[in-house]
């Protein structure tokens, strides 16, 4: 790999890591990559909340009791199987996804308004380029 590319890695690594400390309330990554799978998809099980962030079950319930404990989930049973478990947002945890939502919303704003017209140009011109690698 070249010095370019390196950098150009290290420097989105940042980029995510400095959106990623723009959060509302004290949960982890792992916690909030469940409530934000939760709001996108709604309601799912936890074995399906485990493979969606390569979690094995264990590490997704250490997870998901941390999350019923903070009021930010809730686990219901399935009426369809009684053996079947549902878990899904409460208010409380819409009401953090949202604040962190602004939150990184307001921090990426304000970094792409401190840019010159050329700059900000030149990063939207390679949104085709990084949404493709988003998505590999």
């Amino acid at each position: 790999m070249n010095a370019p590319d390196d950098e150009l890695r290290l420097l989105l690594l940042k980029v995510a890591r400095r959106i990623r400390n723009n959060r509302s309330g004290n949960v982890s990554d792992s916690q909030l990559s469940v409530l934000f799978q939760l709001d996108e998809h709604g309601e799912r099980t936890p074995g399906e909340l485990a493979e969606r962030d390569h979690l094995s079950p264990p590490s997704m319930n250490r997870t998901l009791n941390n999350l019923e404990e903070a009021g930010l989930i809730e686990r219901t049973r399935s009426t369809d199987d009684a053996r079947r478990v549902n878990v899904s947002l409460t208010s409380a945890g819409r009401s953090l996804i949202s604040e962190t939502r602004r939150l990184r919303t307001a921090w990426f704003s304000r970094q792409l308004a401190e840019l010159t017209p050329e700059a900000r140009a030149a990063l939207e011109s390679a949104t085709p380029a990084l949404r493709r690698i988003s998505e590999s």
